[in-house]
This record gives C-alpha cells, structure tokens and sequence, in this order.
C-alpha cells in the first residue's frame, strides 16, 4: 500500500485494515482512483471534469493510512478530501464522516471556491467521487436509458428507439452511459468526444460500438443503421462546438440531441474551439 502513484484497488478475502468495516472504506477509496476507474487518477480525478476523490496525494496518503490503522470504535472525520481528526465514538458509529466542498452561502460562488482550491484548502468532489462511491458509467446507465425511452415514448409514441437516431457529446465518465444507454433503447446514436483517450476506453469496455474516421463516415454508419432498424453507437473525435454548427449547415437531422458534457465546470469541462485537450 505505500505507492500510490498507480493505484490498484484490493481484491479478494486478505485484509489491508484492522477489520472489514475499515477495509470497506478503504476498498471504496481506491477503487475510485482505480486505473480501471478513475477518468484521470494521476490528479486523482475520478469523474465529471474536476470531481476528485482527496485532495492531493499527501491528504490521500494520511486517509489511506488513518483507515490502515482505524479501530472497530472510532471514526475517521475527512473534510473535502483531507483528514482531520479521528475520534473514539462505538462499533454502532460510522467509520468515516465525511463532507465535501461546503462553503457559507454568502461565499458559495465559483471565485471563491477556486481561490481556495488553489490554496489547497478544499477541493470538488461531485457527487460520488468525494464521497468514495463511483461506480463508473454503470451508475447512471439505467438512468439514461430510461430518458431515452422516456423522449421515444413521449415524442414519437414507443419507448422502442430503432430507425432513430440521437447526436450527443461527451463520453466521459457519465457521458460514456449514452452510447449502450442509446443502443439498449435501440437506437442509431453518434456520440462527440474531443478527448481521443475518452474513446479508446468506451470502446475498451464495449460501451461504445464504434469509432469513425471522419464525419462523413459517421454519419454513413448512423444512418446506415438507423435505415436497417439496427442498434448501433459510433464515436468520433471532434469539439461539439464545431461538429454541431457543421450538422446544422448540412441540414443534417436526428430524431434525439443531448449533450452530457461537464456543464456544470466551464473551466473545467469545455473546451473551446480551435483549442487541442491539452491547449485547453
């Protein structure tokens, strides 16, 4: 357990803590940052642009090693992704406490919040990346499926999606739901990714049919299969903001348009066109 720079979440029946009610926390810890997990795990982001799982590395150690030694009657308080304190409560209490990226309302703006993430003082930790409960794209795969079926059914009068076709960007870590989300519905859907490393792991996981090479190609294979009542998803490298005004300008039609790209973090999430991931 001392190198954490590549982290591989603990397997089978051995024990790493003092006892499983640590060693759940702890499993639940790593396996967010997880390789096979974690979006971006080198900066110990998990999910959603900027959503993380500790602080930085030497607040994830403490954690790791505070649960190592944590005892069947105490409990582990964790502010914003750093450990705080341990206390001796009983073997009924939480092992571990924790709140994420809590600031007064008066405070509570984008300004503020960066200026005290740049001072190491808090961090972002989404909904289950602070809190050491993602469980991948999975987790809203049911979720997507069922708006999916929900527009079919409401807008076309069948939750049964084959001969249609949805354009949408983003296969992050919950962006990446759309593609089987789409196709389990049965539909054609192309999917908008400007990141290349986003769609070689959709296509690792199967969660992604397709990739294409350009998007003439992606738009022969939607509507080739739209035309044959095929479920299909197809991934193409590209910026939404160019791709869509493209679409547009073509007269290209879909029966569904979403997007899940990480809108709740502009600093984060988007990037502009003209402007490479990296130059981003």
């Amino acid at each position: 357990m001392g190198d954490l720079s590549s982290i591989r979440a603990p397997r089978g029946t051995d024990l790493n803590a003092r006892q499983w009610s640590t060693e759940a926390p702890l499993r639940m810890l790593l396996n967010n940052l997880d390789a096979e997990v974690a979006e971006r795990p080198e900066e110990l982001v998990v999910y959603g642009g900027s959503g993380k799982a500790a602080r930085n590395h030497e607040a994830l150690r403490a954690i790791v090693a505070a649960l190592l030694e944590l005892g069947p009657d105490e409990t582990l308080l964790v502010q914003s992704g750093k450990p705080v304190g341990v206390f001796t409560t009983h073997e009924g209490a939480p092992r571990v406490l924790i709140a994420n990226s809590l600031l007064v309302p008066k405070w509570a703006t984008w300004d503020e919040f960066r200026r005290l993430e740049a001072e190491g003082l808090t961090m972002f930790g989404q909904m289950t990346a602070g809190s050491w409960i993602y469980i991948g794209s999975q987790g809203i795969l049911q979720g997507t499926y069922q708006t999916f079926a929900a527009a079919g059914e409401k807008h076309f009068g069948s939750p049964d999606l084959r001969g249609r076709t949805i354009l949408t960007a983003g296969l992050g870590g919950m962006g990446g739901a759309q593609p089987l989300a789409g196709t389990m519905a049965g539909a054609a859907i192309l999917c908008v990714e400007v990141d290349p490393t986003r769609i070689e792991r959709r296509l690792e996981t199967r969660y992604l049919d397709e990739a294409a090479d350009s998007l003439d190609d992606a738009l022969e294979r939607v509507r080739a299969a739209a035309a044959e009542r095929r479920p299909l998803s197809v991934g193409l490298l590209g910026n939404a903001a160019d791709v869509v005004p493209e679409l547009v300008a073509r007269g290209e039609e879909f029966d569904l348009i979403t997007d899940q790209t990480a809108a709740h973090d502009p600093l984060n999430g988007y990037v502009p066109r003209g402007y490479s991931v990296e130059e981003a």
